[in-house]
């Protein structure tokens, strides 16, 4: 007998995959994942998210150990490092993560399946499995959330240990004596403060002439003057040329960016290099010309306003679409394909999707930067206020940073909020529910916070905005 199609085949096992999986599930439909590894979470939980986040927190603890903890009367003589034991503690993490996704896909009825997904219709789907056989699924809608790889830098390949992408950073063996890296954004910036905590030489090489582009730039400018304090190099406008393999060291070659003259390229010696420029949308291999999806100019699949693709019944999310590579902004396109499919009001706000580099001081915003409203013609109000100036933040001496808030001037709604500071990835939720349900600036203000908390920072940058902050 005939199997039975499917109602959801899901490519890509990803936190946009997965929870698309587990509400469709929900909502009655029969669904199966596919994915090449075989283990749950994609990247962002088995190479990306969760083991960088797990490590930033344990060089974390070790800098507050060794260098902080006397401050309150502790004593540690003699604090080391074991490597070995923080990537254990990595490992297990995220195997204890990947099996409690495992245990929702039982919970709710859907097929696993280890494979190499090609479409070969737009209801049918090849499945390449391990064991080189090929197994066909049909399914009345095929969703693809195959999430995104890392960018390399173009004549450069990952052809010696000491030159590696965030995956290969997130598992080293020892620690550099100087890690070079080559990228200023997000990934480069958190993994450059691990490793730099740790005790290695930092040197971040950036094409542009500041950190992360997309970041509010006053914000920017913190980050970048409170990673430098901590011992991280930059080397602003400088693209690489060339990298020297010798037995015990590698030779960087750098330009200047915008240089076409016929100088002398800068040189560095350093023990590793980690390519961090940004990632591209994983779409090789998976049938997309057989079945007519079409891709822009950057590889993304294009979609509808119902995520659907130009192969009627294919839907995509995620990084293969545009937007920013985050795995929130994915997991809420998931559950909007799942609801539109079971005929619900599917939809994702992306004007209200945070973004957080977890340094130390975190930085998080939601919304639009100064630059973004100056280029619109927006006017608006600021609206600051300094952690030096909350209570919780001068017990617990996380005193660097400011929350910011930027409104609009008549009508005082919420546009954008930038905090860099403890914390910032949890506190942005508060601006992000306020910028959901078009809330002003006042409405944060009037809004009773709990003292003394990291969240009054918020409340008093709120009151900065439309009035006076009430303490400063």
């Amino acid at each position: 007998m005939a199997e039975s199609p499917l109602d959801l085949l899901v490519i890509g096992a990803g936190p946009g995959g997965y929870v698309a999986a587990i509400r469709a599930a929900q909502l009655g439909f029969s669904v199966a994942v596919v994915d090449k590894r075989a283990q749950l979470g994609g990247t962002c939980l088995n190479i990306g998210c969760i083991p960088s986040k797990v490590l930033l927190n344990s060089s974390h603890k070790f800098v507050e150990a060794r260098d902080h903890l006397k401050q309150h009367g502790i004593f540690m003589d003699g604090v080391r490092l074991h490597l070995d034991t923080m990537m254990s503690r990595k490992n297990a993490i995220v195997d204890e993560l990947t099996r409690g996704i495992g245990f929702l896909f039982r919970k709710n009825g859907i097929i696993f399946i280890q494979g190499q997904a090609k479409l070969e219709s737009n209801n049918q789907v090849a499945i390449i499995l391990p064991d080189g056989t090929v197994d066909h699924k049909q399914a009345r809608h095929i969703l693809i959330a195959t999430g995104s790889d890392p960018v390399l830098p173009t004549g450069f390949n990952i052809d010696d240990p000491r030159i590696f992408t965030s995956t290969g950073a997130l598992s080293l063996d020892t620690v550099p004596r100087h890690l070079m890296i080559i990228g200023a954004g997000y990934i480069g910036l958190e993994l450059g403060s691990l490793w730099a905590r740790l005790g290695a030489l930092v040197t971040v090489v950036e094409f542009l002439d500041h950190i992360v582009p997309s970041m509010d730039q006053e914000t920017a400018k913190f980050l970048q003057q409170s990673l430098q304090k901590q011992g991280l190099l930059f080397k602003f406008q400088r693209k690489l040329t060339q990298i020297i393999k010798k037995e015990k060291e590698l030779v960087v070659h750098l330009m200047v960016a915008d240089d076409t003259s016929a100088h002398l390229p800068e040189l560095i010696t350093c023990d590793a290099v980690l390519f961090a420029m940004g990632r591209r949308p994983y779409t090789q291999d998976l049938g997309l010309e057989q079945v007519g999806i079409t891709t822009d100019d950057h590889g993304f699949i294009k979609v509808n306003s119902q995520f659907e693709t130009s192969c009627p019944g294919i839907y995509a999310i995620g990084d293969v679409i545009p937007g920013p590579m985050l795995a929130h902004k994915a997991e809420e396109e998931g559950v909007a394909v799942a609801e539109i499919l079971a005929g619900q009001a599917g939809s994702v706000n992306y004007g209200a999707i945070p973004a957080v580099i977890y340094t130390s001081p975190e930085v998080a915003s939601v919304g639009k930067t100064e630059e973004q409203l100056k280029a619109e013609g927006i006017n608006y109000s600021i609206g600051k206020f300094p952690f030096s100036a909350n209570g919780r933040a001068v017990v617990m001496g996380e005193t660097a940073g400011f929350v910011k808030i930027l409104a609009d001037i008549k009508t005082d709604r919420v546009l954008g909020v930038h905090i860099i500071g403890s914390d910032a990835g949890s506190l942005i939720a508060e601006a992000t529910l306020a910028m959901e349900f078009d809330a002003s600036s006042e409405d944060i203000a009037r809004t009773c916070h709990a003292h003394p908390t990291y969240s009054e920072a918020m409340k008093e940058a709120a009151w900065s905005a439309f009035s006076k902050p009430l303490h400063v």
